[in-house]
């Protein structure tokens, strides 16, 4: 088995499906020579050159606003957004136009638009969001949120393959890190099916991107104490594996939503009420949510590290709960 990175399984990924389908096509600011902000697309411009490699103006707004007409007319568009943060200028394309072309016209808009999210590098308070949450309440756009590289490779080449409007996010603290996987790409994972990571029976932690990875630490840790936790990796947000939720809470009775995010109006709320609608006479304990505190990311290092949930935080949670009373 070859160790990849997150960074090596996208651009592989990105590679054979262009070279499987002559219309899937990459756009984005300095996605060519410079190789992506994340180097994410090293390599790509010199096999396919600037046809279907293209480097676009800054200008957000514009940018997936011509994609979203490139998909209309029959092509595949991978737009790459540098920060999260900046998809805000973008919203409007997405939220009135890519989400809604099937329902309005009839017209399939295969779009999947790639977003570098979160923080933990002390970039400061406009290049570290997570901002799934502005996204999750609009029907017609589905939302991809791997965790380790062979999701990310497998969700990103059903994304690839579909007719739906794609927001695909890629945590930055995962670019560099390396898992076990083929030489080969890995299968197509399909959309709406969460996986169970880690068994247990005391305490369900459910997350998603990289804080299912540090979710997976965390357990880790916590078996060894001797308190076994089930641990829920989301994969995708919409649509949503609320049947896997509501047995990974009916089995252990405590459940912990960990996300990166604000906790005000965060999708561990959404999540919450799911579980509580379907399976509140299973419950020991109430729901619990950790997340970010309601401020702005700070580019302080020692600040930012309050603000994120890390490995300790979540076992230290986990404990308590899983400890408390019926």
């Amino acid at each position: 088995m070859l160790m990849k990175t997150f960074t090596l399984a996208i651009r592989e990924t990105l590679a054979a499906e262009m070279r499987r389908d002559p219309s899937v096509m990459l756009m984005g600011e300095d996605i060519g020579a410079y190789g992506g902000a994340f180097g994410v697309t090293q390599g790509l411009l010199a096999e396919f050159g600037p046809g279907r490699v293209r480097d676009t103006p800054i200008s957000e707004q514009a940018l997936v606003g011509a994609a979203i007409g490139a998909a209309a007319a029959g092509l595949r568009p991978v737009v790459e957004i540098m920060f999260m943060d900046f998809i805000t200028l973008a919203v409007d394309q997405l939220a009135n136009l890519a989400a809604k072309l099937h329902y309005i016209y009839q017209i399939p808009c295969p779009l999947v638009v790639r977003a570098p999210t979160g923080g933990g590098r002390g970039y400061g308070a406009t290049h570290s969001q997570t901002l799934e949450r502005l996204f999750t309440g609009i029907p017609g756009l589905r939302i991809a949120a791997p965790a380790d590289a062979a999701d990310a490779s497998g969700l990103l080449q059903t994304a690839l393959r579909g007719a739906n409007p794609v927001l695909f996010l890629e945590h930055k603290l995962l670019y560099p890190l390396r898992w076990k996987i083929g030489g080969n790409l890995p299968p197509p994972v399909p959309f709406g099916r969460a996986r169970i990571t880690h068994s247990g029976d005391r305490v369900t932690l459910i997350a998603w991107s990289y804080m299912a990875h540090l979710c997976l630490a965390a357990a880790h840790q916590l078996a060894a104490a001797g308190i076994t936790a089930e641990v829920v990796d989301l994969r995708t947000l919409a649509p949503l594996d609320t049947e896997t939720l509501v047995t990974a809470a009916r089995k252990t009775g405590r459940v912990l939503i960990v996300e990166e995010g604000p906790v005000t109006g965060g999708f561990g709320a959404e999540i919450a009420t799911r579980i509580f609608e379907a399976a509140y006479d299973s419950l020991d304990a109430p729901i619990r949510r950790l997340a970010g505190p309601n401020c702005p990311i700070p580019a302080s290092k020692v600040l930012e590290s309050a603000c994120i949930p890390d490995i300790a935080a979540i076992a230290a949670a986990a404990r308590d709960l899983a400890e408390s009373a019926n």
